[in-house]
């Protein structure tokens, strides 16, 4: 699956995205509405990843 998939569909992944990053809020993931840069933000934020530390994380949820 590639991204554009997931930004097209972000309705239908946003449980799925929820539910991997639990700290992340609704108005957050509504927020993100399919921005893969704004989730990868997000999650430096949240989680204190770094910037390929999230890239990683997104990357491994798209091809799970």
């Amino acid at each position: 699956m590639n991204w554009d998939q997931i930004e097209g569909k972000w309705k239908e992944f946003k449980g799925s995205a929820q539910e991997k990053w639990g700290e992340l809020t609704d108005d957050e993931i509504d927020e993100i509405d399919g921005n893969r840069e704004k989730l990868e933000g997000r999650l430096q934020q949240k989680y204190g990843k770094t910037k390929e530390e999230a890239k990683k994380e997104v990357d491994d949820w798209l091809n799970a």
